[in-house]
């Protein structure tokens, strides 16, 4: 195993140590229970996420103005706990409520309606499964939560800013999620620091087409192929699931799962771009880098958004975190 790393041990608090010296003016790290939240408290609705580790930028990365104002870090692709939850809870919580956005993992939506129901603050939840690769997986019951919670979190927060009440904005995260689909694939396993050793094998001329962000199997092993043949394929799954109407604007997300060069997720993205346009949706919105990872996994995800005028005014309204900035 090479990583940058000291211990296994030590591996999340040295990165989280590190992630919150460097963005001090955004987020302040809090010890036992381990939560991060957004420096400037604002009146308003509270948004909260978490999840296990090595999904960075998500969910850390996201807190701050028109995002996030906490999020629990797991260890390493493990749930973070009930404690750290309501600890977050307590420490963002104005008067407003808290809203819960969780990603459709066993293990987190265990611990979160744990601290919701522990809570004698106002909250809610929202559960996103945007995952179209399959129904059911070892780590969730229906399908996961990946790359579309971005989208989700940003949306949501926009629309909190504006003072919008608790209940609008998890019937406007319900909405936006009901518009999500995702579909990843994997070139290669990552490491997890504790284990050492990859988490799954995958051949050299092969690829894991619908791969979870875990490294959870997809619908199938495929020889490798051609970038427009591995785009058509994850399309033909998204726009069977969404089914949109010709001529709909659309948010295209292309997302890197740790290893892949952006150049190659650019070539995706234009890739995805001509057909969906063949298609005759237009591509009004876009992002694209390393949003959602599975540490150094090797591969890609890519996210469509139905948009409507009221969802892209609030995509495009200010946003200002570690890893998502623009219109401040």
């Amino acid at each position: 195993m090479k990583k940058f790393i000291n211990t296994p041990a030590t591996y999340l608090m040295d990165s989280l140590n590190g992630f919150a010296a460097a963005h001090a003016d955004l987020v302040t790290l809090h010890l036992e229970p381990l939560v991060l939240t957004r420096r400037e408290r604002q009146s308003k609705v509270a948004l909260i996420s978490g999840g296990g580790s090595g999904h960075e930028p998500l969910h850390a990365g996201f807190i701050g103005h028109g995002m996030l104002d906490a999020a629990c870090p797991g260890q390493v692709f493990t749930s973070p706990t009930p404690d750290q939850m309501i600890a977050a809870a307590e420490l963002v919580d104005t008067g407003a409520g808290v809203l819960f956005i969780v990603k459709n993992y066993s293990g987190d939506k265990m611990n979160f309606e744990m601290a919701a129901e522990m809570l004698s603050t106002s909250n809610a939840t929202v559960i996103i499964n945007d995952d179209v690769a399959v129904e059911n997986s070892s780590f969730t019951t229906g399908r996961r939560g990946v790359a579309g919670t971005v989208i989700v979190e940003k949306i949501v927060g926009a629309l909190a800013e504006t003072g919008a009440n608790l209940e609008d904005c998890r019937l406007m995260a319900e909405h936006v999620n009901s518009r999500l689909a995702s579909m990843g694939v994997a070139l290669k396993s990552c490491i997890v620091p504790a284990a050492g050793t990859p988490t799954f094998n995958l051949p050299d001329d092969e690829i894991e087409i619908g791969v979870g962000i875990h490294g959870e199997p997809g619908r199938r092993r495929s020889p490798m192929a051609s970038a427009s043949s591995i785009v058509a394929e994850l399309l033909g799954a998204i726009l069977a699931d969404l089914k949109p109407e010709a001529g709909v604007e659309v948010l295209l997300l292309v997302n890197g799962l740790g290893a892949t060069p952006v150049s190659e997720l650019y070539l995706l993205f234009n890739d995805a771009r001509c057909q969906l346009e063949q298609r005759g949706l237009r591509v009004s919105r876009s992002l694209v880098g390393n949003y959602t990872t599975a540490l150094e996994m090797a591969g890609a995800s890519i996210t469509l958004c139905l948009l409507s005028k009221e969802l892209t005014a609030l995509w495009d309204a200010p946003v200002h975190t570690a890893a998502l900035r623009w219109g401040v």
